[in-house]
């Protein structure tokens, strides 16, 4: 018999602050974190990015005292999973508990140091944060482009559904570098103001950092759990969308099957690049959802890659606490090609039933169901 999975507990560090709250309650105010730098550590130009203080993460390292020997990438992992557990009575040492670990660039930034490349593997930073907290079971690494973190939440609520692990704590990170950056400037994907989802005037991406944890549970109980998810690939081409969104259609179209509901929201991947938005426009239609809400959070804290679907997840979760959506920041004219409601403002709405979608390179997509729990 399949279990229902519930959401218990989530924590947050982005170009916001750190905490689910702090960063919801600047959403509420429609506050962005992004800021602009040029001071060559990322890039050369004038660039918006979303970039974490290491002031306080500094700071709870030494309370907390972390051995020395992790990177930036897994003390951010680290602090997050350790805040989440906080409200929980999850034993993440215990063999009932699965930890995954969603990222798309690990501890890259190291690439610069050919003396710590031993530390470039991704599996290397998971067993390393596994290791932190004694977790005895082998963790588990999603690296899918930057639907990385929707597909983590998705594989994490399989594994419980089935009934092979009772919890799963599911950490999705990823940090600023040169390379991340200059791999987006090559494609002159980037905007030099703040990214502006589904916006006539939107053209390009900006890019942020951020680690987010989601701790799901077949044993505690939540006020929203997870439904189940999808995954489909367009096999269109290696950084282009689908001009069809055949991909995202695919993956909405078996998310909902035989769910007799209503959506109530949309989160979108938005990430305000042309092609991108357009794509989401044309597969929302097609999956006859053109009528319900959307929105993009990237414009408040940026492209987190493979944080990102776990960040918008907890944007969307605590949205539903709170009935609220969030509006789309930096969006003010309608942009793309079907005609799908993105949200201009912030909105008081009932919000049960709630689609997250998400794209990425390689022609990747996926989309994840939110429920309410009566």
């Amino acid at each position: 018999m399949s279990k229902r999975v519930d959401i218990v507990s989530d924590h947050l560090i982005s170009a916001l602050g750190s905490g689910s709250e702090e960063n919801f309650n600047k959403l509420l105010n429609n506050r962005t974190g992004i800021t602009m730098h040029n001071n060559g550590k990322y890039s050369d130009n004038m660039l918006p990015l979303g970039s974490i203080n290491d002031e306080w993460l500094s700071q709870w390292a030494y309370n907390n005292e972390l051995p020395e020997g992790f990177t930036r990438f897994e003390k951010l992992s680290i602090l997050s999973i350790s805040e989440a557990l906080k409200d929980t009575s999850i034993d993440i040492s215990s063999e009932d508990t699965l930890l995954v670990l969603s990222t798309t660039k690990g501890n890259v930034d190291l690439i610069e140091y050919p003396e710590m490349h031993n530390k470039l593997d991704l599996w290397y930073s998971a067993h390393q944060i596994a290791g932190y907290f004694k977790a005895k079971n082998r963790p588990r690494l999603i690296s899918n482009a930057c639907i990385s973190g929707v597909v983590a939440l998705m594989y994490a609520q399989w594994q419980l559904k089935e009934g092979r692990y009772k919890h799963a704590v599911v950490v999705g990170a990823d940090t600023l570098s040169k390379f991340v950056v200059s791999g987006f400037e090559s494609f002159m994907s980037l905007s030099s103001e703040i990214c502006k989802p589904f916006d006539k005037n939107r053209d390009g991406l900006t890019i942020g950092e951020a680690a987010a944890t989601m701790v799901l549970s077949t044993q505690e109980k939540g006020k929203v759990s997870i439904v189940k998810g999808a995954t489909a690939n367009d096999a269109n081409h290696i950084s282009g969308p689908s001009r069809t969104g055949e991909g995202l259609f695919q993956a909405i179209k078996h998310t909902l099957d035989n769910e007799d509901i209503q959506i109530d929201f949309i989160s979108a991947h938005g990430t305000a690049t042309p092609y991108n938005d357009d794509m989401e426009s044309i597969a929302i239609t097609r999956s006859g959802l053109n009528n319900v809400p959307v929105n993009g959070f990237k414009g408040y804290v940026g492209h987190t890659l493979g944080a990102a679907g776990i960040v918008e997840v907890i944007y969307s979760l605590w949205s539903m606490y709170h009935n609220k959506i969030i509006k789309t920041f930096g969006y003010n004219e309608f942009g793309v090609v079907e005609k799908v409601n993105i949200i201009d403002r912030n909105i008081t709405k009932e919000l049960n039933n709630v689609l997250k979608t998400a794209s990425g390179f390689g022609g990747c997509n996926s989309a994840l169901l939110l429920k309410k729990n009566g």
